[in-house]
């Protein structure tokens, strides 16, 4: 797929460059791009070492992987003893000049938190070979190629894609649903179509599917096609509203669990599932049980990508002299992804379905089942 921001970013390269050559004042503050000014920190222990990150467009505290991105984080600085500074990014437009600012911070290791920073963190790498660059959801890819091809993968000796093969997670998760629903219907939708969205979607889907086969039954999914790659987005992370229309009009169709794949638009779909009365939501990224305690009684479950893991073992390899561009890949296997408990609605989910979910994840990780999605890395 071609970058949404490629030409953007790129443009943004010479700038980036410009950074890296000239040292900030020391006495002059650095006006930051976005609306929220940036978070520093360091632990009492402090190592002489500095972690930086910048938010996509969701910010810090989408409840989602922007958040879980940044307690890696904060837990490297109060654990590890490094500094950190958090940059968040309200739009698009901000990423490049918030990069260009953790530059001119001196930072050691950069950390972009989703797909869409991309660009802007490969343009960054290139121009900055002394400044480590870490990415989330996305690797990098050849920025020759045009808007038909498909992307071509390239190694950066300082960048490290922190990727996640979040369908089968989702596969599960989408089993559950299926095997949950009294009504025989399910749902899923997205923010934006991008790979790292898709995955889930492709997953719960496999996972319908599946819960069908094994049951013969004939549970519906809406949102979604996984074969045509085509369903339903809002096209942003931001306007809950978005999700709150789309959610509803998925429930006046007869969809009792939706899984929405959108930061904080989800939020909205988990407004209207609650409005609903008995509906079931399916969080992203994190444990909505506890991240978004407003919705806990109708979560169902949640699809888990261990974000801050990720980023706080990179800044610990990184901060000891060890930096490897060879990219995290969480699995099952590695415990790098999961699906929460079923909480307050365990009872809810039948013995014969959470009996099979175990096996098909044990199956999951000894290879001799393959959840595979266009998306995956």
């Amino acid at each position: 797929m071609n970058k949404i921001i490629r030409v953007a970013a790129l443009s943004g390269a010479v700038a980036l460059a410009l950074a890296a050559c000239g040292s900030a004042p020391e006495d002059e503050a650095t006006t930051p791009s976005s609306s929220a000014e940036p978070s520093t920190s360091a632990s009492a222990g402090a190592v002489d070492y500095k972690a930086c990150m910048v938010s996509d467009s969701g910010g810090f505290e989408d409840k989602s992987f922007n958040q879980s991105g940044a307690e890696g984080l904060d837990r490297a600085g109060s654990e590890l003893g490094v500094t950190v500074n958090k940059v968040e990014s309200t739009a698009a437009t901000d990423f490049t000049p918030n990069i260009e600012q953790l530059l001119a911070d001196k930072c050691n290791l950069i950390i972009g938190v989703g797909f869409l920073l991309e660009d802007p963190i490969q343009a960054a790498a290139v121009a900055n070979p002394d400044v480590d660059f870490g990415l989330v959801d996305s690797s990098f890819s050849d920025p020759g190629a045009t808007k038909n091809d498909p992307p071509v993968p390239v190694t950066l000796e300082n960048g490290k894609p922190l990727l996640f093969n979040t369908q089968e997670a989702a596969f599960l998760a989408g089993y559950v649903a299926a095997g949950t629903s009294a009504t025989g219907t399910v749902a899923t939708f997205g923010g934006i179509q991008i790979p790292s969205v898709s995955i889930f979607m492709d997953g719960f889907a496999d996972g319908v599917a599946q819960y069908n086969k094994d049951f013969s039954k004939t549970v519906k999914v809406l949102g979604w096609n996984k074969d045509q790659q085509k369903g339903s987005f809002t096209g942003d992370f931001e306007d809950q509203s978005k999700g709150q229309n789309i959610a509803k009009g998925f429930i006046d169709q007869g969809a009792d669990v939706i899984m929405p794949v959108a930061g904080p638009v989800g939020l909205g779909a988990a407004a209207a599932a609650k409005d609903a009365g008995d509906v079931m939501i399916v969080g992203v990224d994190a444990d909505w049980y506890n991240t978004a305690p407003d919705y806990k009684s109708i979560v169902l479950t949640s699809v888990i990508k261990e974000i801050g893991q990720s980023v706080f073992d990179t800044v610990d390899q990184a901060s000891k002299g060890s930096f490897s561009s060879e990219p995290y890949v969480g699995t099952l296997e590695n415990k790098g992804i999961d699906i929460a408990p079923f909480h307050d609605l365990d009872s809810k989910v039948p013995a014969e379905v959470k009996t099979k979910v175990e096996e098909l994840k044990q199956q999951i990780i000894s290879g001799e089942l393959k959840v595979e999605s266009p998306s995956q890395n």
